[in-house]
């Protein structure tokens, strides 16, 4: 398979995976195509990369918790006239093992050995490490 990469970013407001899925629906009813979209002003220069199977991976309260597969990039223009980058994504959202991250602005690339694996079908959660665990173990290399 080609290589591909994914992208991680902040749900912000977001209380759960429950809420992103809820807010999700609500703008869903607005849109033409009926797809979740996440609009931001940097368009990702390795776009052919992330169209290649990759998926932007939310982090809820601290946490990377879920992930969606991105369908496309479409270019939207403001009301204030300026471009910006539509992440359309897949409607399903993953569980994913959960994985501490700290704060950061706009959203970042993610290796794909860097993504947390997806949770098997049926389980939608798992408990979450105390954050000195969280850190030890990723400092030796187990997560």
């Amino acid at each position: 398979m080609d290589k591909h990469i994914n992208l991680i970013k902040l749900s912000v407001g977001s209380e759960s995976v429950e809420s992103l899925i809820d807010w999700q629906e609500m703008r869903r009813a607005e849109l033409p195509d009926g797809l979740p979209r996440h609009v931001t002003r940097m368009w990702p220069k390795r776009e052919a990369e992330i169209l290649n199977g990759g998926s932007i991976y939310w982090v809820i309260k601290g946490v990377v918790q879920c992930r969606q597969r991105v369908l496309r990039l479409d270019e939207v223009i403001g009301e204030d006239g300026i471009r910006r980058c539509a992440i359309i994504l897949d409607p399903e959202l993953h569980r994913t093992q959960t994985a501490q991250k700290r704060p950061f602005q706009g959203w970042r690339y993610l290796k794909p050995e860097d993504s947390p694996p997806d949770l098997p079908m049926g389980r939608h959660s798992e408990d979450i490490l105390p954050p000195e665990l969280n850190r030890a173990l990723a400092e030796i290399g187990v997560i």
